[in-house]
């Protein structure tokens, strides 16, 4: 199987622009942006609750603990949550009738109080980018996506890996995709 592709921004706007046009537009854009601007693994995606994401005030919170049993490799790790996608979580929160912090963050269409398993949504991210024209995408291709960014504006691999939750910096080289901009750039600083 070929390894995950990074999104260029172009393909980001345009799966975007299909999602916005699909049944459960703000959810499903929601849960891209918490891979392509969180990094978060498709598993913690599905898992994740409105008690781990809203504060006792009912606002989205910058950081989101994830405790090891929740973790790929058992490594609990802190999701860091900027500011755009505080805003973005808080209005597909707003669409919400029912906050209890149990409930699923995102629901699958099988009701309110139903997660997605892990296998399903992988799927459903391989079908948005494949429906949206974009070719070797995966459920990975958020995750890469956001290391790729990261590194290409020069971020130290090993901030990469401490926000990836990886222990080896060796895991996090692979994700991060070198394209001609990143060299241009690079060679400008010369």
């Amino acid at each position: 199987m070929a390894a995950a592709k990074s999104l260029t921004p172009a393909e980001l706007q345009t799966v975007l622009a299909y999602t916005a046009t699909q049944p459960y537009a703000q959810r499903n854009r929601a849960m891209l942006m918490m891979t392509v601007a969180a990094g978060l693994r498709v598993s913690e995606v599905a898992g994740l609750t409105l008690g781990d994401v809203l504060d006792n005030k009912g606002a989205v919170r910058s950081e989101v603990f994830l405790a090891a049993h929740r973790v790929k490799h058992q490594h609990a790790r802190t999701i860091y949550i900027n500011s755009r996608l505080q805003a973005e979580l808080a209005d597909y929160i707003e669409t919400r009738t029912n906050k209890s912090p149990e409930l699923p963050l995102f629901p699958s269409h099988r009701g309110p109080r139903r997660h997605f398993s892990p296998n399903t949504l992988a799927q459903h991210f391989y079908w948005v980018y494949k429906r949206a024209g974009v070719s070797n995408a995966s459920s990975h291709s958020g995750r890469k996506t956001f290391l790729t960014s990261l590194a290409s504006q020069g971020v130290s691999v090993f901030v990469l890996a401490a926000l990836a939750g990886h222990k080896s910096i060796a895991t996090t080289q692979r994700y991060v995709t070198v394209n001609d901009d990143v060299k241009r750039r690079a060679v400008e600083l010369v």
